[in-house]
Order: structure tokens, then C-alpha cells, then sequence
């Protein structure tokens, strides 16, 4: 028995033996920590599309070992290699993790990423050329102090829908609900039927289109749409020949109006209060402003008191009776005058019907232009500034791009290739004479389209040059009271149509 001991001891002399050269091999070799130096950060932006590259250094504490790389992307793995490029396909946030390891051990390192839209708010211009193609354009608001705004390159209809052939002639675009609403004419070299097509605000991508094939008319230039999301399903079209359709957008239809059964003058606005909203349409059958209020009228402006058409005293008291509307504009208020205010003012310019040039009249009107009295008991109008006198060579037309503001009590208003400038609160009188405030391209040029900055110091105007083929369209901005030239963006789109400023 103790020889067999002694056997198994000799036996287990070469197995310790080993152990302790394990032990010795370990000391000589000491474990390799991982460390990520720099090369990643803890938070990335890019826009849809853009292509994110993360290339970061590593280094070893011991012996380089070799590694392996696990990139992770809302904690499913998304790459194995060395360097990380993502494409940012969805918008979002993106909880995103790398991992490096080699035979010791590993290293974590996690960060976010936001795959932003380039079109969350700015200049947005929609453009035609003279076959009917259409274009949209985008200039996003600079993200910061020093960034240069500029369009983006291309044209936004094309590039975020290559599968999708827009019809011919678009003529107006809205922004509604979280979408923008693209009105065609259609015709042109496919002979195309009249379309409306829903983009997401964000993406640019279309969600929805409809064709209009049913009436021979319909041939929308002005959409009544409010930025807010749909209140009602219905809202008005006008047609080139100043007829009204519906619009339903929860449907996705267009049919002949219940409400708005004449013709109308071509403008439109779309005032928005909290959660209501006035549509104002110029009645030429009926010579009124006509309004409608959270889809409920048409009323018309009267002296005493709001009225409809079949009201007795219509003919007599119609504030609007036997005029003819020349123009009428929304006048761009900052918050805090609105607050002051309590109401959405606009510019209304009208004359006598049937006689050019005699007895034009200006004032500013309120899109609540009346409110009921309950001391009283009687219902209020409100106009103010009004001016009245005999132009012979008034040089606004129904057609004249014009913009106002409350901060300059200004009206600016295109002549040709000029912009010129007339206080709203002074003498009409003295509007043929309105000095220019600025002269933009050639001579031949043509302004078709304003918009404004929130703070009113920026002017935005839009023109194109006729003589130019392809992308001849341009905008400019300046400042709204010096009518000094700030920044030129120059042949990025074909004849502006449309510019306004997409809000978020």
C-alpha cells in the first residue's frame, strides 16, 4: 500500500510541475487593457441620408493583442468592422454602443445619434418652369451664429421621391397637420390631369396623391388650407376662372363647394388663432369679403354687423357693396403685437366696380372684423386707417406680389424687377409715388413672391430672369427698413410660384 502511494506521487510530479511553469509563463506575460483614446464622441447629428463616419484610435496597455469591434445601434449589433459608417435612412434618436475586445478583456464606449431632418424649418420656394415642370426648394435656418444658409442642392421633389413623376404647373403649396400640400395644374407635354399631392413635412416624401379628372374647370390656383391640423375636412380651392371647389384632405377629395357658390377674386387668407381659423375669399358676384370661420359661413363684412347673403339689409350695408377688390394682404405681426392687438390684422385695397381708377380705397381691417358687443347688445365693426381717394395710375394690381409688416407700417410691393415701399397708415395719394427700395437682377427681371422673418428685419424676395433658360430663378434677402442687399442666392430654381417659411 505504501508502494503504490509512492507511485502516485511520482506520478503527479510532472502534472505540479507544469503548474508552476503556468504560473511563471503568466507573471512574464500581463494582461492588455483595452482603452478607447479619442476619434468618437458622445453625441453625433446628421440629416436623413448623410453618411456618418466614426473612425476611432485604440491602444493597448501591454503587448497589442488583436482586436475585434462590435458596433451596436439601439442595442442590436450593426457592424464588425474598424470603422463605423451609418447612413442616417430613418429619423430619430439612436442609442448606439461600440465594443472592443481583444483576448483580456473589453472596452465600452456608448453614444447617441440623431439622424435629424435638413427641412425642419426655413425658406421653402416652389418653382415652374416654362414646360411646367415643377421644383421645390429648401433653405434651412442656420443651426448656428456662424453657419451660412444656403438651398439645398437640388431639387427636393426629385431627390426624396425618384420614383415619382409630379404633373405639370404647380401653382400653390400649404403646410398643415405635418404635412406640405402641393396643388398642380397638370397639362404641359404629358397632358397630365390636375393633382394634389401630401408630402411629410420632414422628409419631403410623398405620402398621398390624387388626380382630379372629373371637372373640365378645375384648375386650383390658391389653396385655403391653415398650417394648424385639420379642424374641418373641407376646406376651399379657387380655380383660374375664380371658382371654388372643396377640398376635403381627410378624404383625399375634391368636389363642388357647398358653402362658397360663386366666383372669387384671386387671393386668399389664412389666419390662424390658437385653435380656430378665418378663411377670407373676396365674393366678385356678390361684391363682399366673405369669411369663413372654423368652416362655418360664409359671412360678409357689413357696417353694422356681420351678415349673410340673404340678410334684407345685405344691399345697403354690405361695407364692401359695389367695389371691386384690387388687393388684399395679410399683415405680418410679430407675437407680441398680436398679444397687444388681440387680433390678426390684414390690408384690404378695393375700388369702384366697373370704373378703373376712380375711388380707391385702403384700409386695415381685422380678421374678427366683428365682435359682439354684450353691454350693448349689438355686434361691432372694426376697420381703421382708412384711406379713400381718386388714383388714376394705381400701380398695384389684383396680380402685384405685396407683403406688409406692423413693425414699419410697411407695404412692400413688386413694379418689375423693384420693390418699392408705402406706409400703409399714410395717404393713399401717395402710393403711385412709392419710392423703390430695391432693384434685384436685370432689368428684365421679373419679382414674383415675398415672405418675411419672424423679427421683420429680413426681407425675402424671389424673382426670375425671362431671357434665362433652366434654372433662372433667385432670391434675395434685405433689410426690410434700409433695403440694404444681405445675402444673394442666385439661378437655384426655375420662376418662383411660391415662398413662404416652413415652421417645425
Amino acid at each position: 500500500m505504501k508502494l503504490y502511494k509512492w507511485l502516485l506521487f511520482i506520478a503527479t510530479l510532472p502534472l505540479l510541475a507544469s503548474c508552476f511553469e503556468d504560473e511563471t509563463t503568466h507573471a512574464d506575460r500581463p494582461l492588455s487593457h483595452i482603452t478607447i483614446e479619442q476619434g468618437i464622441d458622445t453625441l453625433y447629428n446628421i440629416y436623413k441620408l448623410d453618411t456618418l463616419v466614426i473612425a476611432p484610435v485604440i491602444s493597448q496597455t501591454g503587448k497589442e493583442k488583436p482586436l475585434s469591434y462590435t458596433w451596436e445601434v439601439n442595442l442590436k449589433p450593426y457592424s464588425h468592422e474598424e470603422v463605423f459608417e451609418y447612413v442616417g435612412k430613418e429619423l430619430g434618436k439612436f442609442n448606439c454602443r461600440l465594443i472592443v475586445e481583444n483576448e483580456d478583456g473589453k472596452s465600452f464606449f456608448p453614444f447617441v445619434l440623431y439622424v435629424n431632418s435638413e427641412y425642419e424649418y426655413g425658406i421653402t420656394v416652389l418653382s415652374c418652369d416654362e414646360e411646367g415642370k415643377s421644383m421645390l426648394s429648401f433653405m434651412q435656418e442656420p443651426m448656428t451664429v456662424d453657419a451660412v444658409a444656403q438651398f439645398t442642392s437640388g431639387d427636393c421633389f426629385a431627390r426624396n421621391n425618384p420614383d415619382v413623376d409630379f404633373a405639370a404647373g404647380a401653382v400653390d403649396i400649404a403646410q398643415s397637420g405635418g404635412r406640405l400640400i402641393v396643388a398642380c395644374q397638370g397639362g404641359g407635354e404629358r397632358s397630365d390631369y390636375p393633382t394634389i399631392y401630401y408630402l411629410n413635412e420632414k422628409t419631403m416624401v410623398v405620402e398621398n396623391m390624387f388626380t382630379v379628372p372629373e371637372y373640365s374647370d378645375f384648375k386650383p390656383t390658391k389653396l385655403g388650407v391653415p398650417i394648424v391640423s385639420p379642424i374641418a375636412s373641407v376646406y376651399p380651392i379657387i380655380c383660374e376662372n375664380g371658382k371654388v371647389y372643396d377640398f376635403s384632405i381627410n378624404e383625399a377629395t375634391v368636389s363642388k363647394p357647398r358653402k362658397l357658390k360663386y366666383t372669387y377674386a384671386q387671393n386668399c387668407i389664412v389666419n390662424v388663432n390658437g385653435g380656430y381659423y378665418d378663411i377670407l375669399l373676396f365674393d366678385n358676384d356678390n361684391k363682399g369679403m366673405s369669411l369663413i370661420y372654423n368652416g362655418y359661413g360664409p359671412y360678409y363684412c357689413g357696417e353694422p354687423y356681420n351678415m349673410m347673403l340673404g340678410d334684407s339689409l345685405f344691399a345697403t350695408k354690405n361695407h364692401f357693396a359695389n367695389r371691386e377688390l384690387i388687393t388684399m394682404t395679410k399683415i405680418s405681426m410679430t407675437q407680441q403685437q398680436k398679444n397687444v392687438a388681440g387680433h390678426q390684422e390684414f390690408l384690404a385695397m378695393s375700388k369702384l366696380a366697373g370704373t378703373p381708377g376712380v375711388s380707391t380705397r385702403s384700409e386695415v381691417l381685422y380678421t374678427d372684423f366683428w365682435r359682439y358687443d354684450y353691454v350693448n347688445q349689438e355686434t361691432v365693426f372694426f376697420t381703421s386707417n382708412t384711406q379713400l381717394t381718386t388714383l388714376m395710375n394705381n400701380p398695384i394690381k389684383s396680380s402685384t406680389p405685396c407683403i406688409a409688416n406692423k413693425t414699419y407700417y410697411t407695404l412692400l410691393f413688386a413694379d418689375g424687377n423693384k420693390v418699392r415701399r408705402w406706409n400703409y397708415t399714410s395717404s393713399i395719394a401717395d402710393l403711385p409715388q412709392a419710392p423703390v427700395l430695391l432693384t434685384v437682377g436685370s432689368p428684365e427681371a421679373v419679382i414674383t413672391a415675398f415672405e418675411i422673418s419672424e423679427n421683420h428685419k429680413i426681407t425675402y424676395v424671389a424673382f426670375y430672369e425671362p431671357s434665362k433658360k433652366g434654372l433662372n430663378g433667385s432670391v434675395w434677402l434685405f433689410d426690410t427698413d434700409t433695403g440694404e442687399v444681405l445675402e444673394k442666392h442666385n439661378d437655384f430654381c426655375y420662376r418662383p410660384v411660391k415662398m413662404f417659411y416652413k415652421t417645425r
